[in-house]
């Protein structure tokens, strides 16, 4: 199992600033028309924004995160560093994770530059979650549900960690949609799940959480409504990978529980898997683009981006404040706040039916 320390230490600090601004840097050189990697995503029927916009942000925060980790590494062998990620003797479950990252990455970026038959897309993604099971040795094996017991999942562990895996995949690249909306929810949300690996005793799995935080910090300032650019596959993709599979990582390790993870990255889970269902109910094809996502519908009912984006960061602070508090409560407590988060969700959706309704009456009006 990703070897357990103590805590945040200065290296690992010093490290994300760096990378922080490594990325910002990127981000910055990406945008511009006259990059190699000048690729633009044009507006369609799915699309918010209204005019052509660079789509390789995920270039720059895979790129400087790789980079920083490389130079991190060099500084550990030549003993410039000896704290941080690579002071650990256990490490092959994330090396074997960034390693799949690199996989998945290629050819999401083939997708964004040539594109990828989906059917060819959805296999790599099976396969490469596959790898995380019986590459890394990682997969879910049991669900507690606070006071009423845990299933253990049995024979069904390998291909329920596939699923979730898949799931969160395609979940960051639903979610896609919105400037500031992916590069918000890989800050919070790893940022958060970093802290969760932490109070788990487990330094690996938080550094390298607050790692891709700090990369992804970086691209925000250039991703924030107006967006100058967008992360596209190569990132979404990418980054919905590392959150189902550093997930899966901290849950079998025992560092924290399934509904951690789940409570932390809940703001695109709820929204994907609630929009997903009610599109099967009303008969629709669900693998058609469309414009049906709570966040989608808030900006489309006066809401814009600016103020939708800004409540959703409330949203995810919020969630991920419930995840570090389920650390420490008990089995009574833990079941509860799951109940109120649930109602929670149910009372937001309820809210966005109802501004869409006040938007509709004041249609006639304009």
């Amino acid at each position: 199992m990703v070897s357990k320390g103590t805590g945040v230490n200065l290296e690992n600090l010093v490290v994300a600033a760096f990378l922080l601004l490594l990325s910002s840097w990127l981000t910055h050189r990406l945008s511009l028309p006259n990059s190699r990697l000048y690729l633009l995503d044009y507006p369609n029927e799915r699309s918010l924004h209204s005019h052509p916009t660079p789509r390789t942000g995920g270039i720059a925060v895979l790129g400087s995160l790789f980079a920083g980790l490389l130079l991190t590494y060099a500084g550990h062998v030549l003993g410039w560093l000896h704290g941080g990620l690579w002071s650990k003797s256990d490490l092959l479950q994330i090396q074997w994770i960034l390693l799949l990252t690199l996989c998945i990455a290629a050819v999401s970026f083939a997708d964004d530059r040539v594109g990828v038959p989906p059917g060819v897309r959805f296999g790599v993604h099976a396969v490469i979650a596959g790898s995380v099971v019986f590459g890394a040795g990682a997969k879910i094996d049991a669900i507690t549900i606070p006071l009423l017991g845990t299933w253990m999942v049995g024979d069904a562990a390998a291909f329920l960690t596939i699923l979730f895996i898949m799931w969160i995949v395609n979940v960051y690249n639903f979610m896609d949609g919105m400037d500031g909306f992916a590069g918000g929810m890989t800050v919070v949300g790893f940022g958060f799940l970093g802290g969760s690996a932490w109070i788990g005793g487990n330094e690996t799995l938080g550094a390298l959480a607050l790692f891709i935080a700090a990369a992804a910090g970086g691209f925000l300032v250039y991703n924030m409504p107006p967006a100058k650019i967008f992360m596209g596959d190569v990132g979404s993709i990418s980054l919905g990978f590392l959150a189902g599979a550093l997930s899966v990582v901290g849950i079998s390790a025992g560092v924290f529980d399934v509904w951690v993870p789940i409570l932390i990255f809940s703001p695109f889970i709820m929204d994907a898997t609630a929009t997903l269902f009610r599109r099967l109910f009303q008969m629709k094809k669900i693998w058609l683009p469309h414009r049906e996502h709570y966040y989608q519908r808030l900006v489309l009912s006066g809401w814009g981006s600016k103020k939708t984006v800004w409540a959703e960061y409330v949203l995810m602070c919020v969630c991920g404040c419930g995840a570090i508090l389920y650390a420490f409560l008990g089995d009574g407590a833990r079941l509860i706040l799951l109940g109120s988060w649930a109602t929670f969700y149910g009372t937001l959706m309820a809210g966005v039916r109802m501004v869409e309704w006040e938007a509709s009456k004041k249609v006639p009006n304009q």
